[in-house]
């Protein structure tokens, strides 16, 4: 099917099931309010519906029922989301506990590892071969003979599960998340269709990482400043789940995915060090991530997600374009830049008295 069309799609169908989804959250309590649920992190004022994910999970899920053909792995990619959808409305009720979070996280990862997303080999960036990570096997007898490639799944599992964490915490003001994952999912999607001319098995990726672009997209206008409704933890999950399994499955391109998720993923490491540094619990919450930052300084919801989408755009770009060494060096050098600023605004600057009408 027309990847264009698949996108279009895919992008409507969340589009017009989101409202929806906001009346259901709305009727069955399944929304957000700072008084009565705080949280250090929280940007937001008033009562604003979750359930997000929900409606993101809809919309992709239906499209690749439709179009994509049935596999082993597409069915753990479902089976995942699905898990971490409805555990993610249970959070979007009532808070669920973080280990059990986790756990389901960690569950979701295991499912689709299992079936069949692997990361057999990484580049190395220092030269231009590769590393291969698929050498070490072990077999069973389980209903059946298994094979687990052991340090493929293992560093698949751990991608997984960091990236859903970091993508997590870079759904801070509106629209910041889905504008980010959705340019994400479509530069992954360029990636893939750059190697389906020589594997047509590559093809069923490509439109998978379309429809997943679709999805976010379609969700933004509702999302956006002022947002009618916010991803919630499902659609924070999800959104990182399925960036880390189209890294893995473009072909092992984990560069590339990393490139352009540079923001979040930088943001995630400075703020492990600083937590931990400052002898915090690396998991407890604060206000301290970059658009905390940005909002500190005057800037508006608006003008922090144009920033992010912007960002992304220009990384995606050049992970297109540059070989392994190239996206390292950018990669450090984004974070330089985002390690001074830092510094500059916390350590070196009045902040700013201008604000912009969005900020509060």
């Amino acid at each position: 099917m027309n990847i264009v069309i698949l996108f279009i799609f895919s992008a409507f169908l969340t589009g017009i099931v989101t409202p929806l989804i906001i009346r259901f959250a709305k009727r069955y309590g399944f929304v957000d309010d700072p008084k009565v649920r705080y949280h250090p992190a929280h940007t937001h004022t008033g009562i604003i519906p979750r359930a997000g994910g929900l409606a993101l999970f809809i919309g992709m899920s239906i499209t690749i029922l439709l179009a994509l053909p049935a596999s082993k792995l597409m069915v753990g990619i479902l089976i995942g989301s699905a898990l971490l959808t409805i555990v993610g409305l249970a959070d979007d009720k009532k808070d669920v506990n973080p280990y059990i979070r986790l756990c389901t996280n960690a569950i979701a990862a295991l499912i689709v590892v299992g079936a069949g997303a692997g990361i057999p080999y990484i580049t190395n960036p220092a030269t231009t071969g590769v590393i291969h990570l698929d050498t070490w096997r072990y077999s069973f007898n389980f209903f059946g003979s298994h094979s687990i490639i052991v340090l493929a799944d293992l560093l698949a599992f751990l991608w997984i599960i960091w990236t859903m964490n970091i993508v997590g915490w870079s759904a801070g003001v509106d629209g910041q998340m889905p504008g980010f994952v959705a340019i994400s999912a479509f530069v992954l999607g360029l990636l893939s269709l750059r190697f389906s001319i020589l594997d047509s098995s590559q093809l069923s990726v490509t439109l998978l990482a379309f429809i997943i672009s679709g999805s976010f997209l379609g969700f933004l206008p509702w999302n956006f400043y002022p947002q009618k409704i916010m991803p919630g933890y499902g659609g924070k999950t999800l959104a990182g789940f399925l960036l880390a399994v189209l890294g893995i499955l473009s072909y092992g391109k984990l560069g590339t995915a990393i490139l352009v998720l540079g923001i979040p993923m930088i943001d995630a490491g400075y703020t492990l060090l600083r937590r931990m540094g400052s002898k915090q619990s690396p998991v407890l919450a604060d206000r301290g991530h970059l658009h905390h930052k940005l909002l500190d300084l005057g800037w508006g919801k608006r003008r922090i997600a144009l920033f992010y989408w912007g960002v992304s755009a220009i990384l995606g770009a050049v992970a297109l374009t540059v070989r392994s060494q190239g996206k390292l060096f950018a990669l450090l050098l984004l974070a330089v830049v985002l390690g001074g600023f830092s510094a500059w605004v916390s350590y070196f600057t009045q902040l700013s008295k201008q604000r912009d009408p969005d900020n509060g």
